[in-house]
C-alpha cells in the first residue's frame, strides 16, 4: 500500500523549490556573483537558510564559486537545462506559428532582442502569392518594426530611455523618429499587448506583433506582416490568441505584455 504524502511535508518541499528558484533568479545577470549576505539580502532569507540552499545548489553545479574566495554565481548545469528549453520552445511555438498562419494565409515571423535590433529566428511563409517574407537571421530596427516595437514593450525601462538615446533613423515618411511620439507609442503597446507597423519600415507593408518572454527570460516578438491592402483588425485578435496559446504551452499565461 503506498503511503501518502503529508501535506505539511509537500508544503515544506514546495517552499524549499521556491527558495531555491528565487537565489538563482538573484544570481541572474551577475557575472562576478554575489556573496551569501547579498543574496540574503536579495531574497529576505536568514543567511544560515541561503547558505543551506546554495550549498544544495552547488552540490548539484547549479552554482559554482564566483571567486576563490567568496560568492557565488550560476554554474554550468544550468547552460545544459537552458538548450535544453530552448529546444523544447522551438517545438511548442513553431505548431503555434504555423496554426496562425494557415488561419491567416499570411506569413507568420519569430525574433528576439539583441541588444538594440530584433533578429528574425523562426518564419513560417503564408499561403498568398503576394505576401511579405524576410530570411530567418535578419535584423530589423525596433523603431520601425510591429516585433520591434513589441519588444520595445519588454524593455526595462533604463534600457528603453538610452535606447530612445540613439538615432531612430528614418526609413519611410511614416516611421517615428521623434523619442517623445516612440515613448507614446510603446506606452500604448504595454496597454494593449499589440504593435502596428503602418509602413513604417517599408512601404506597402504593415504588420502587427505582440511580445513575451521565453523560459530562458529572452524577449520574444511574434509578428504577422501583410501588404497593406490585407491589414484587418482580425489580424490582432488572431495574435493575441496565439500568444495566448504559447503562454499557456509554457505554463505561463498571467504574463503581461509589458
Amino acid at each position: 500500500m503506498t503511503k501518502k504524502t503529508p501535506a505539511r511535508s509537500t508544503g515544506q518541499s514546495i517552499q524549499v523549490i521556491a527558495r531555491a528558484a528565487s537565489v538563482l533568479r538573484a544570481l541572474e545577470g551577475e557575472q562576478t556573483g554575489l556573496s551569501l549576505a547579498q543574496i540574503a539580502q536579495r531574497v529576505d532569507l536568514a543567511r544560515s537558510t541561503v547558505q543551506r540552499i546554495v550549498d544544495a545548489l552547488r552540490a548539484e553545479h547549479f552554482l559554482i564559486a564566483a571567486t576563490p574566495t567568496s560568492g557565488v554565481r550560476l554554474g554550468p548545469a544550468l547552460i545544459r537545462l537552458a538548450a535544453s528549453a530552448s529546444v523544447e520552445f522551438d517545438q511548442i511555438t513553431r505548431p503555434i506559428m504555423a496554426d496562425l498562419s494557415q488561419r491567416l494565409g499570411e506569413t507568420v515571423d519569430l525574433s528576439v532582442l539583441k541588444g538594440f535590433s530584433a533578429v528574425f529566428t523562426d518564419q513560417v511563409q503564408g499561403a498568398h502569392r503576394l505576401r511579405a517574407v524576410s530570411a530567418v537571421g535578419e535584423t530589423f530596427p525596433l523603431h520601425g518594426t510591429a516585433n520591434g516595437k513589441a519588444l520595445l514593450s519588454l524593455m526595462p525601462e533604463a534600457q528603453f530611455e538610452k535606447f530612445l538615446r540613439t538615432p531612430l533613423t528614418r526609413m519611410t515618411p511614416a516611421t517615428i523618429t521623434r523619442a517623445s511620439e516612440l515613448r507614446a507609442e510603446i506606452a500604448s503597446v504595454v496597454k494593449t499587448g499589440v504593435a502596428i507597423d503602418n509602413e513604417e519600415h517599408t512601404e506597402g507593408i504593415s504588420a502587427v506583433g505582440t511580445a513575451f518572454h521565453d523560459p530562458l527570460g529572452r524577449a520574444i516578438a511574434l509578428s504577422v506582416p501583410v501588404p497593406t491592402t490585407r491589414f484587418k483588425p482580425e489580424l490582432v485578435r488572431e495574435i493575441l490568441a496565439s500568444r495566448e496559446a504559447i503562454l499557456v504551452a509554457l505554463g505561463n499565461a498571467d504574463e503581461d505584455s509589458g
